[in-house]
């Protein structure tokens, strides 16, 4: 295994757990929503780590959670190669919450039935709550629930009372009548469960007694306390893109470490209009340690010509760029440890631990795309993070605004949104538009309640007409999504007049388009990223 995986076998041992902080801990079942079970329980300003599904019973006492989560994922637990938890974590006297597939399992070890559901449910449903108890306090009788199963508890053990139902799921909410053990069927941590938060709340804050005193500040010192003692004297190599992670890792190692980081921007020729000026003023302006730029845009473009395939262009990218910075790097003395930008959508989407239950979405080229033998020890401050909290430690961190809110940028830059062949022109064409369509919600203030807006080259031409002559030219999609997490996303219900304002501009000032199209798609099923 490389050396990311290695750091997602068990992250609890990645970062270890403050001993002073109450910690709730998630064991990640292969769900592409573990981490959004994370992030609402630290809403509640309580430390959450996520684990592997199977940590032991003797690591977990050394870490003394309050609660503990178990993750739906996408196994039966009947099959043959399912994932299970050590059996003793179900006689350990903590409070315990199943989401899904993990209120099957600890339901199925306790004695009930799990099959195939007659009805499966994938969607929003009406759930009515018969037992309301600590779980559903402050809550309505009826709440709109997210559910997405194909199995389902069935012949309930004695032992457990159903506390709500849906028309086709009569177990929708358990609870074990001696222990602190309760199981919901849907998913509270989605955005389209709309109280789910609350329920989370009730769980960790009623059930589990955690007092919420846990902040980001704390995280931030734990992390400069971790990097102090594993880098020692030692040089550090940050990969700065001049996006909110890698200004951030920056600026936290920065704090940590002073003078020993060295940052490399490497201009890959894909980048948005004016971005590498604004990299080298930025980093100017917040750090006084090393800075090494290397245009490699010539390099790039080359090995992408005639290439289309989406994989195959993040696969190309990822390698020249692992070429150019190892290059750059060896003139770096010193240096024993890289750090980089991951977050956990990233993770999570790329299915980082090949041997876990998570299923692979897309490709980085920076989640285990660094070779062993570039010789360097991997650091990822931010890999259990989501954007808002990353956000969050920038603005603690010192980091102008306008840099923290500045909208995600994927590693590829505009190759995986310049959709077939790449060109100089075709990049040109994009950048203009790109370049127009963020003018435009900077100047109406919606830039700040958009969380990514991009334009997208299309492979297709379009009739029109300009002036008095017909003309076959290119297409461009716009995309704009709301969302607080980026594993989810709805499409921004921008107003038509800045639509039509958006629109006129690219097509009266760049050479080459006469459409433009608005993408109304939601994540899921679509991705934010047209590639």
């Amino acid at each position: 295994m490389n050396s990311t995986e290695n750091l997602a076998c068990d992250r609890v041992d990645v970062h270890a757990v403050p001993s002073s902080e109450e910690v709730v801990l998630v064991l990640d079942f292969g769900s592409q929503t573990a981490q959004l079970i994370a992030r609402r329980v630290r809403e509640q300003n309580v430390f959450c780590q996520i684990v592997r599904h199977d940590l032991s019973v003797e690591r977990i006492r050394e870490i003394n959670p309050i609660g503990i989560i178990l993750s739906g994922g996408p196994a039966s637990v009947y099959g043959p190669n399912a994932p299970q938890p050590d059996p003793g974590i179900f006689d350990l006297e903590i409070p315990m919450l199943g989401i899904c597939y993990g209120m099957q399992v600890l339901c199925r070890y306790l004695g009930s039935e799990v099959n195939p559901s007659p009805s499966r449910e994938f969607g929003r449903t009406t759930c009515r709550v018969h037992e309301p108890a600590e779980f559903f306090q402050n809550l309505p009788s009826e709440l709109t629930v997210w559910m997405s199963h194909g199995d389902q508890v069935e012949n309930l053990t004695a032992q457990f009372i159903s506390l709500a139902a849906t028309s086709t799921c009569p177990y929708a909410a358990v609870k074990h009548r001696q222990r602190p053990i309760y199981g919901l069927q849907f998913h509270p941590e989605v955005t389209h469960t709309p109280q789910g938060g609350q329920l989370l709340s009730n769980f960790v804050k009623t059930i589990c007694g955690a007092r919420g005193t846990w902040r980001i500040s704390s995280l931030i010192d734990r992390e400069i306390e971790s990097i102090q003692q594993r880098v020692g004297k030692s040089r550090v190599i940050c990969g700065l893109s001049g996006g909110v992670d890698s200004s951030v890792v920056a600026a936290l190692l920065y704090r940590a470490i002073g003078t020993q980081l060295s940052c490399i921007f490497v201009d890959n020729g894909m980048l948005r209009k004016g971005e590498a000026d604004a990299v080298r003023i930025q980093f100017q302006e917040h750090f006084r340690t090393d800075l090494h730029v290397v245009d490699a845009s010539e390099l790039f473009l080359q090995a992408l010509a005639g290439v289309s395939e989406p994989q195959q262009k993040r696969k190309i990218i990822g390698k020249i760029f692992i070429d150019v910075f190892r290059k750059e790097a060896e003139s770096i003395e010193d240096a024993r440890f890289l750090a980089q930008g991951t977050l956990y959508p990233d993770v999570i989407e790329s299915g980082a631990n090949k041997d876990g239950p998570a299923a692979t979405i897309k490709s980085h080229h920076n989640v285990g795309g660094l070779p062993e033998e570039l010789g360097f020890e991997l650091i990822e401050p931010l890999r259990d993070l989501f954007k808002d909290e990353v956000r969050k430690m920038g603005l603690e961190l010192g980091l102008p605004e306008q840099l923290i809110w500045r909208h995600p940028f994927p590693g590829p830059g505009l190759a995986v949104r310049c959709l077939g062949e790449i060109t100089p022109e075709r990049l040109h064409v994009l950048r203009e538009a790109d370049a127009i369509l963020l003018d435009e919600l900077k100047r109406t203030s919606y830039y700040r309640s958009v969380q990514q807006a991009f334009a997208v080259l299309l492979p297709v031409q379009s009739v029109g007409v300009m002036g008095d002559g017909r003309t076959y030219e290119n297409v461009v999609a716009i995309r704009a999504v709301n969302t607080d997490d980026f594993m989810t996303a709805d499409w921004s219900h921008l107003p038509y007049e800045l639509l039509g304002e958006i629109s006129t501009r690219i097509t009266n000032s760049v050479r080459g388009v006469n459409r433009v199209v608005y993408d109304i798609s939601s994540k899921p099923p679509s991705t934010i990223e047209w590639e």
